[in-house]
């Protein structure tokens, strides 16, 4: 049995999320080329959904091109752990329109990373 660490996030929308971190996957072949990052969340504390991250395989080799060098799998974890929050803040029924988010251009991996310090 694993167990999970629920987290907390506040976001700009008014609701408070609860979200843990399932796994992560390559995307499925009718999908863009990606790496899909699984995360479970609530808003209210009783309805528990899935909410896919996907991380494009061209923005991570765009930005590994412009870096000289690879991105980690925790610097990879953290960008899209960001693009999940922007989520949160960004979109008011997260239920209904936000099961499906995308972190497919290098400019944006690069904003979200650079907001950590990560060049």
């Amino acid at each position: 049995m694993t167990i999970r660490r629920i987290k907390t996030y506040s976001a700009q929308t008014g609701y408070v999320y609860e979200y843990y971190f399932v796994g992560k996957r390559r995307a499925l072949p009718d999908q863009l080329p990606a790496t899909e990052f699984i995360f479970d969340v609530s808003s209210d504390r009783k309805t528990r959904y899935a909410v896919s991250v996907f991380l494009a395989d061209s923005a991570v080799s765009d930005w590994a091109a412009s870096h000289s060098r690879l991105l980690t799998e925790p610097e990879q974890y953290a960008a899209v752990k960001l693009r999940l929050l922007r989520g949160f803040d960004e979109i008011g029924d997260m239920l209904a329109s936000g099961r499906r988010l995308t972190l497919d251009a290098a400019a944006e991996l690069g904003e979200l990373l650079g907001s950590l310090g990560i060049e």
